[in-house]
């Protein structure tokens, strides 16, 4: 059974810096996407960041991370990790519907 579990999320004052990972188990996909999302209260889900890679996936186990710098009051959201297959050509971050699976979400609070 595939798994997303992202790490404690925090606060972090304007300007600062905030790590977050995904651990993301029994993904055997012959190709991968890996997405971060965020959905910020109010507003419609946002593609943060994605990975694309066509290598098979057989370790059984990969972290995402997202490090993030300079961080605005505008990016207080709860983030998102996302796994789906292979997706061979695209500009842009593949949207939600893309993904078959899915984190719980991690809050991550931007103060002054």
């Amino acid at each position: 059974e595939v798994q997303l579990v992202e790490s404690e999320g925090g606060s972090v004052q304007i300007g600062g810096s905030l790590n977050v990972s995904c651990i993301i188990s029994e993904l055997r996909y012959p190709g991968y996407t890996l997405a971060w999302y965020r959905r910020a209260p109010g507003k419609e889900r946002e593609g943060v960041a994605a990975i694309i890679s066509q290598d098979r996936q057989d370790s059984g186990k990969i972290t995402l991370y997202l490090l993030m710098n300079n961080l605005q009051f505008e990016d207080t959201a709860m983030y998102y990790c996302a796994a789906g297959p292979y997706i061979p050509v695209t500009k842009t971050i593949p949207p939600p519907s893309w993904y078959n699976y899915w984190g719980q979400g991690t809050q991550v609070t931007v103060s002054s």
